[in-house]
């Protein structure tokens, strides 16, 4: 019999692994040029390369894990994130280092999904809470590698702090393989018709389509905040990476409060005062012209931003208890699919109109997730009469 409390640990290691990954490419991006004289649209297409293979490695995990259950999947992705991870550091190819970082998105997109389908899974009640304190974790993850890198990187090299971090996501892999995890949920095989009539669910239509404005809004604020800052607030450039990383601050210090402090609130209660943040947070960003209001401004948005995820995920996996995994692909390849046509459209945006057009449409999705989230509720309520 597995231990709730050795699976919810296991999942917030991976959890933590994808934070880490996430942020490695663009961390290590400068050196990487250096190292193997990529040219701007070398290093383009490797940007490129990293959310494909995330989302390719999100609507796999899904079925997968339905089936078959999770120690192999999020063993074997751990395995291809440390395949990545030694790839990146030690190839001196320029086509290898394409296929490294597939693997590496790849393991990484599944290790995510895996982990808030398991978290959801083994939580009876609480389920927006509990996957608020499992995305905490990517939050420190995220804000651990740079801090890594800038520590250590003087003294040992990028390599060796890359081929370091990539054996913890190997010793994860062995750790998956000895704990415990919940049985199958489909072992006879995966059914069809219930992923059919999935598809066709208003409801998980309407999560899907939240997460895409959700994940389009973190992506674009991860991707444009530095540049944003430096033209529109003059703000200096050794200045730009501790900006930016008040928004993760923001997000990871909100998660754990909705995870603790806001336990018991309700999924209206917890959306309403997320949206006011993020209003309030854009607001504070369109109007600033010093450091401060910009980074007052990027805190709020990243707390308001916190609960997105984990509420519409904890939805969607009480919703299909029995197919969570497919369920999670769905929605997480929909949202993931936002983020890379969104950021794409902002970078046109950017080019023919200005970069200070990032609040522009930071205001129009927050829109549409407000808009989203009225009727979703709505519906939700209509369901339960």
């Amino acid at each position: 019999m597995f231990k709730k409390r050795v699976v919810f640990q296991a999942s917030c290691m991976g959890m933590l692994l994808f934070g880490i990954s996430l942020i490695t490419l663009g961390s290590v991006a400068p050196d990487l040029k250096d190292k193997l004289n990529l040219d701007e649209i070398a290093t383009g297409t490797l940007f490129s390369i990293l959310p494909l293979g995330i989302l390719a490695g999100s609507l796999f995990f899904g079925p997968v894990a339905d089936k078959y259950g999770y120690k192999l999947l999020m063993s074997i992705s751990c395995i291809l994130m440390f395949a990545g991870f030694e790839g990146i550091a030690f190839t001196h190819s320029k086509n290898l280092l394409k296929i490294f970082v597939l693997l590496f998105g790849f393991g990484g997109g599944a290790v995510n999904g895996a982990a808030n389908a398991l978290v959801s899974d083994i939580s009876d009640t609480n389920k927006g809470a509990n996957l608020s304190l499992l995305g905490a974790f990517f939050g420190i993850g995220a804000l651990g590698m740079p801090l890594i890198l800038g520590l250590l990187k003087p003294q040992f090299g990028f390599e060796v702090i890359l081929a370091l971090v990539g054996a913890l996501t190997s010793v994860a892999g062995i750790y998956f393989l000895l704990i415990r995890f919940p049985p199958p949920k489909q072992p006879h095989g995966f059914p069809l018709a219930g992923g059919i009539k999935m598809m066709k669910d208003n409801l998980l239509i309407l999560i899907a389509f939240f997460l895409f404005f959700q994940s389009s809004f973190e992506g674009i604020f991860n991707n444009w905040t530095t540049t944003f800052l430096i033209n529109n607030i003059s703000v200096k450039q050794s200045n730009v990476l501790f900006a930016l990383s008040s928004f993760v601050i923001g997000m990871t210090i909100m998660r754990l409060l909705l995870g603790s402090v806001f336990r018991s609130a309700s999924t209206q209660q917890i959306l309403s005062y997320s949206f006011v943040l993020i209003l309030t947070g854009i607001s504070l960003l369109r109007i600033a012209n010093n450091l401060t209001m910009g980074v007052s401004g990027l805190v709020l948005t990243g707390a308001g931003l916190a609960a997105g995820f984990p509420v519409m995920l904890g939805i969607a996996g009480a919703r299909y208890k029995e197919l969570s995994g497919t369920a999670f692909s769905f929605v997480l390849f929909i949202g993931l699919t936002g983020n890379i046509a969104v950021n794409f459209l902002m970078g046109v945006i950017a080019q023919n109109f200005g970069v200070q057009h990032l609040i522009t449409v930071a205001f129009v999705e927050l829109g549409a997730m407000v808009l989203l989230a009225v009727v979703l509720l709505n519906k939700i309520k209509i369901d339960k009469e």
